[in-house]
């Protein structure tokens, strides 16, 4: 793929099998609502909500330049009694190795949404972006909640962090035979240089689990235009026993006017 920065879109995961006695999945809605009323969405026994409150835009620590302003810090709120206490749940997302530094402050959200891997299991999914660093590097979390009835608590059901601008991408996969599966693309440390491809769905403890992981045929550099997840596609599909060469290849939203396969990797043009 083409070298820069390719923000993680958020996040996928595999169709489920559920009762057919369960509720259809409403319609998901468009990313980064910055209010949810979790309480009718997932029918709480508390009047939990999501909020977010973003501070004033600052002085880039990265650039130290006056003129040189970036979003200020997100605070972000899963509260049952009004944002007068926020639950910890989300404390450390952006952190690695539970050492802060400059990029473990969200300053971007990028999606934030009510999800439905599965008829009548609804999940809150997040996506939140640190500053960028000179190079425009940017660190990224993807977190899905899980409501815990017994607790009365929402739980970390999907947690994942990317840092580099080299095309890796976390995506939730809201249709198709993938609906619901959380697909990760990151590069690998050798060569050849492609990437490690995760599928993780969610399980029947409500937590999402890895089901696949390979590595890629798509390779960094390749001159693909398309996102390393959309070129891996038949790989996915294949691999889960939803195509079979032959059959009308898995295209990606939007034009792909001469599907075909380099390698093994779909390619649009």
């Amino acid at each position: 793929m083409n070298a820069g920065k390719l923000l993680i879109a958020a996040t996928l995961a595999l169709a489920a099998s559920g009762s057919l006695a369960a509720p259809a999945a409403p319609p998901e809605g468009k990313a980064a609502a910055r209010t949810i009323d979790l309480a009718r969405a997932f029918n709480t026994r508390s009047p939990w909500m999501f909020t977010t409150r973003q501070g004033p835009d600052i002085v880039d620590p990265i650039l130290g330049e006056p003129d040189a302003k970036v979003p200020g810090e997100i605070r972000l709120c899963i509260s049952k009694d009004r944002g007068k206490t926020c639950a910890t749940t989300l404390d450390g997302a952006l952190t690695v190795r539970g050492q802060r530094d400059t990029f473990s402050e969200a300053h971007y959200l990028n999606d934030a949404r009510i999800v439905y891997p599965a008829a009548g299991k609804p999940m809150l999914l997040l996506q939140l972006g640190s500053l960028q660093s000179m190079n425009g590097d940017q660190r990224i979390a993807t977190v899905v909640l899980a409501y815990d009835r017994t607790k009365d608590a929402f739980v970390i059901a999907y947690d994942r962090r990317t840092g580099h601008n080299n095309n890796q991408e976390v995506r939730y996969i809201a249709e198709g035979p993938l609906r619901g599966a959380i697909v990760s693309a990151e590069p690998t440390d050798d060569a050849p240089f492609g990437f490690w491809m995760t599928v993780n769905r969610v399980g029947s403890d409500n937590r999402y689990a890895e089901v696949l992981r390979y590595r890629s045929a798509t390779r960094y550099g390749d001159g693909n235009p398309l996102a390393v997840i959309d070129s891996e596609m038949p790989n996915l599909h294949r691999r889960l026993g939803f195509w079979r060469p032959g059959s009308p290849l898995p295209l990606p939203k939007g034009a792909c006017p001469k599907p075909h396969l380099v390698s093994g990797a779909l390619w649009c043009r």
